[in-house]
């Protein structure tokens, strides 16, 4: 079975850069494929790869002389080849943006606040959804993580039809050291961060602390969104919110459009 879900752009469209999709805990690549749909028609090629294969055990104790452990440095060489599988004739088109969710969003953040590193990916930007805190979910039931992920009825049926979505998943916390090194790390790309208000499994205080400690980071909070918030009810204007940071990011970070005046 192929590793990656491919989205490509419409035919004759120039393509304006790629996407690394890196999926969270108890998801898979089939979790994204409405996102990557809505991605790829406004002309980026996107790439879904498997949720990563991380050990948390070995996570908790992030001891190696790099930084970091042996699960991010095969993450990291893993979303290289991916990227890399990605390009035409003459190279990557960029920008690369990798867009991930909840510990594979705790795992990019960690890897590129580690340093650079041989064989590692090194994108232009990252967008990362759903930073889970510290709290694990202790779901209970399946409805109850349903409740958790997301009020999206078509979200709710995608996970519960796809018998290789890990029911449970959210039950293990994430090790405090993968969230430090998410934190802590200082990520010198540009970083959208998207958080839903109703997310019980995030730690809005610090991610907020997060956000103003980087260069080049932006916190935008989904009204009424759950843990899942690239694929929640609101996940329309989530997906525009991503493309218009993509499209900012194409112009250096330089607003394309701007509102001078409103009254609403």
């Amino acid at each position: 079975m192929t590793e990656y879900t491919d989205h490509h752009a419409p035919e004759g469209l120039r393509v304006r850069g790629t996407i690394v999709v890196v999926p969270g805990r108890g998801e898979t690549r089939a979790t994204y494929a409405r996102l990557g749909r809505r991605l790829a028609a406004d002309a980026y090629r996107v790439r879904v790869v498997d949720a990563p294969h991380i050990d948390l055990d070995a996570l908790d104790a992030l001891d190696a002389p790099d930084g970091t452990d042996g699960s991010l440095a095969r993450l990291g060489a893993r979303l290289l080849e991916a990227a890399e599988d990605t390009a035409p004739a003459d190279g990557l088109v960029r920008p690369l943006v990798l867009v991930a969710a909840d510990l594979g969003a705790a795992a990019v953040a960690a890897l590129l606040g580690s340093g650079e590193r041989p064989a590692t990916v090194r994108p232009d930007a990252v967008v990362l959804a759903g930073l889970p805190g510290h709290r694990a979910a202790a779901a209970g039931t399946w409805d109850d993580e349903l409740d958790i992920r997301t009020s999206c009825p078509a979200h709710r049926g995608a996970l519960t039809d796809d018998p290789r979505v890990r029911r449970g998943a959210l039950d293990a916390a994430v090790p405090d050291s993968v969230l430090t090194a998410a934190h802590d790390g200082g990520i010198t790309v540009p970083a959208l961060f998207l958080v839903g208000d109703a997310d019980p499994l995030a730690d809005r205080d610090t991610l907020a602390r997060t956000v103003k400690s980087l260069p080049r980071a932006r916190l935008s909070v989904v009204r009424g969104a759950h843990h899942d918030v690239l694929n929640d009810v609101q996940h329309r204007s989530v997906a525009a919110e991503v493309v218009t940071f993509l499209e900012t990011l194409r112009n250096d970070l330089v607003p394309v459009v701007a509102v001078e005046s409103s009254t609403w």
